[in-house]
């Protein structure tokens, strides 16, 4: 009996000792979250892993009956972890106070929102910043929208959106990087530190969220909540990097996607969730499902009811509920009917627990309820210069005969045509939830600063017709021509026409998926018409996704891609058109020749049949289209300037250890013109034999350069380990013995060209 005795207090005495050592190895945050998590019963628990949507005015009374009364009383109970769509210091405040003063434990909300380009003062739309290819300017973009976010009480955004986009049809490419991974990636790892700054604890930073995990940019057709259907090699080398790089910037959340991948939604893809982002690749933060995803399971065809759903989700990884009530509704049965693992609960709310302490929300729970700060910080003078220098950085030069642009400042009589240069809601572009309708700058009014020049303006005609709302569809203007005649009379008596036009703002973002890419509406033929009296046209495009515009490639003779710049949109646009700011974006995505050669991109791989038989030009048996080039009208990378770029004498070594490999590259890059300018130089490689194919061009490198006029610079470029491998089809990272082209230039279209090789 005292022998038994002996070995009970010792295994308690080693059982203490050890855990003392667990706790001594765990964070001082790890640790606040172990204690927490103890004293919490199974609801609680469960209740932070429950998302709401803001459901009633939470300065107001309380609500009664139905789902909204049911929803109040959670909040009181602590069983609600989040919410999102609550704006305003007053309205945080308020529910903030429900749950910290009445509810058991007090554990603070953490207050989700979609801000995706800015707050109140907006930045460009994030495939426009992309443009920029300027990564500091999109970090301190990001910035300025979590210090107004931060201000308003709102400590979580919705973004950055990391999907790799290839179809321009799907509407929220506007919401991404464009199509290249490499470029994705650099630019989420941006966005990430942007909004999350260097104290997440701070009181103007806010936790970002990686989204949507994964492949949701490949839906088949470009349609809104599709299903996707790609095979290993593009899921790893494609649509994985950006993802990865957010993960190892410490991207505090992810989100998972609607689509489904291997006939497995992604909410309920274990693979996705657990092996790769929690496994692999070690992300300590937390998943949250996107709208009712969760519940969507059911309507799949995956989970045969809303439990089901919630078990399959939560056994995945998917560790909060946005929307759909199948964790607080089912969760805590299933755990105590032994159909899930309590301990699953434990690993999502400690994820979830952590990102609150890490936010500081446990040390003041109204820290970002501070009213004179929302204030001072809103609109700002600061934010605004901020947007107006991403917005000039983002227009791209896609062409410019005769150099028409920049606009003389003295002296000319400039027609201004389109409905779009005198609007001042669509420059702002999609998701913009918490900003104020109508407060762009209007292309008018930021000409209008210049008054030199003799500035007569006419609509010519609607883009879209009536109030457009972000939860409405656009309806278009298809057949009111009625002020055509104003707009060619404007435009004959001027020297130069400048035609603004495009999509609505409300055209693109979230369920606007198109299968027409050019200009919407009447549009097209007010262009066709006003170049048959004046052909001195200057075209400013405002999209949010690349269009069709063959007719304008062939006949305009300059065109300005200026996307939805936000706030400072008129005033951008007015600084490149007169030269005031010379122009250096560079395309994010290809623009097709027709919506027929969709989805189209530069790092395609070359077929068995890339080209006709050398001996038989005239054979149909070769990857093309038989009545358009396959190539795209402006390609990955292209943007002109108003100066000129030369690029020589390219050196590149001759090998290197596959093992270790470093490929040191030089290139000379000249301002050749008469004015100073930005120039982004690409460096792009292709592996000519793999194991698994590989694309013909891949971007590997890319520096944005000033030059003054006649200036020349020396650009170096180093390839190594992880610029040159590739991931094979079981995930695994790998690189090849063999050779290797380099290409180095202002676009992907560039033919300066050498190669290496790896022994």
């Amino acid at each position: 009996m005292k022998k038994l005795l002996f070995f009970a207090v010792l295994t308690f005495f080693i059982s203490c000792k050890n855990t003392s050592a667990q706790k001594e190895n765990l964070s001082e945050i790890d640790q606040k979250v172990a204690d927490l998590l103890a004293k919490m019963t199974l609801e609680e628990k469960v209740g932070q892993m429950n998302q709401y949507n803001g459901f009633w005015n939470v300065t107001g009374p309380a609500p009664e009956g139905g789902n909204a009364e049911k929803k109040y009383e959670d909040l009181r109970k602590g069983y609600v972890g989040s919410m999102l769509n609550v704006r305003g210091v007053e309205n945080v405040r308020a529910v903030q106070k429900i749950v910290v003063e009445e509810s058991r434990l007090g554990i603070p909300l953490i207050i989700g929102s979609d801000v995706i380009h800015g707050y109140k003062t907006l930045a460009p739309i994030p495939l426009a910043e992309a443009a920029s290819w300027d990564l500091e300017a999109i970090k301190t973009s990001s910035g300025v929208a979590a210090a107004e976010a931060a201000a308003t009480g709102v400590n979580w955004t919705f973004a950055p959106n990391v999907d790799i986009g290839r179809d321009a049809r799907w509407g929220r490419v506007m919401e991404g990087a464009g199509e290249d991974p490499y470029l994705g990636a650099k630019i989420a790892t941006a966005r990430v530190t942007g909004f999350q700054g260097d104290d997440l604890s701070a009181v103007n930073t806010i936790a970002a969220c990686a989204k949507h995990f994964a492949a949701y940019g490949f839906s088949e057709s470009g349609k809104e909540y599709n299903t996707v259907d790609i095979g290993t090699s593009t899921l790893y080398n494609m649509v994985l990097p950006p993802f990865k790089a957010a993960s190892d910037a410490g991207v505090k959340t992810f989100m998972n996607s609607f689509n489904e991948l291997n006939g497995i939604p992604a909410t309920a893809d274990k693979f996705l969730q657990r092996d790769i982002l929690k496994g692999k690749w070690g992300f300590e933060g937390f998943v949250i499902s996107d709208w009712a995803s969760i519940g969507e399971l059911v309507v799949w065809g995956h989970a045969a009811d809303l439990k089901d759903a919630a078990k399959k989700a939560v056994t995945a990884g998917s560790d909060m509920d946005m929307e759909a009530n199948a964790y607080i509704d089912h969760l805590v049965q299933l755990v105590k009917g032994g159909e899930i693992d309590e301990s699953l609960i434990d690993d999502a709310v400690s994820r979830i627990l952590k990102v609150k302490y890490e936010l500081g929300l446990f040390d003041d729970p109204y820290k970002y309820c501070d009213a004179e700060r929302e204030k001072t910080v809103i609109g700002s003078k600061a934010h605004n210069d901020a947007v107006l220098d991403m917005a000039k950085k983002s227009i791209v030069l896609l062409k410019n005969e005769n150099n028409l642009l920049p606009l003389k400042k003295e002296g000319q009589k400039i027609g201004l045509i389109g409905a779009l240069a005198n609007d001042k809601n669509s420059p702002l572009g999609s998701w913009r939830i918490g900003s104020d309708d109508n407060t762009a700058v209007s292309v008018l009014e930021g000409m209008q600063a210049y008054k030199g020049n003799k500035l007569t303006y006419a609509k010519g005609a609607d883009v879209a017709l009536g109030d457009t709302q972000f939860i409405n569809e656009v309806i278009i203007n298809k057949t009111d021509k009625s002020g055509f005649s104003d707009a060619l009379k404007v435009a004959k008596n001027a020297d130069v026409v400048v035609m603004v036009l495009g999509e609505h703002g409300f055209q693109t973002g979230e369920g606007r998926s198109r299968t027409d890419l050019q200009l919407p509406g009447v549009q097209q033929e007010l262009l066709e018409a006003v170049y048959k009296v004046n052909p001195n046209i200057v075209l400013v495009l405002n999209n949010g996704r690349p269009l069709a515009i063959s007719w304008a490639a062939e006949n305009i003779p300059t065109i300005v891609e200026a996307w939805h710049l936000g706030t400072q949109t008129g005033n951008a646009v007015a600084q490149v058109l007169y030269g005031d700011y010379n122009p250096s974006g560079k395309l994010p995505m290809s623009f097709p020749r027709n919506v027929g050669q969709v989805p189209i991109y530069y790092n395609y791989k070359n077929t068995g049949r890339p080209d006709p038989y050398p001996d038989n030009a005239q054979m149909v048996f070769w990857s093309h289209f038989t009545d358009v080039e396959k190539t795209p009208l402006f390609p990955f990378g292209h943007g002109l300037s108003y100066t000129e770029f030369a690029y020589s004498n390219l050196k590149v070594d001759d090998s290197s250890n596959a093992s270790n490999p470093k490929i040191n590259v030089s290139v000379n890059v000249t301002n050749t013109g008469k004015v100073d300018g930005k120039e982004v130089v690409q460096l792009y490689i292709r592996d000519l034999v793999g194991s698994v194919t590989r694309p013909v061009k891949e971007l590997k490198g890319f520096e944005l350069i000033s030059l003054k006029a006649g200036e020349s610079k020396t650009i170096n470029f180093t390839l190594d380990k992880e610029t040159l491998g590739f991931y094979n089809n079981n995930g695994e990272f790998i690189i090849e013995q063999g050779d290797f082209k380099v290409f180095v230039g202002g676009s992907s279209n560039t033919s300066l060209e050498s190669d290496f090789k790896l022994n």
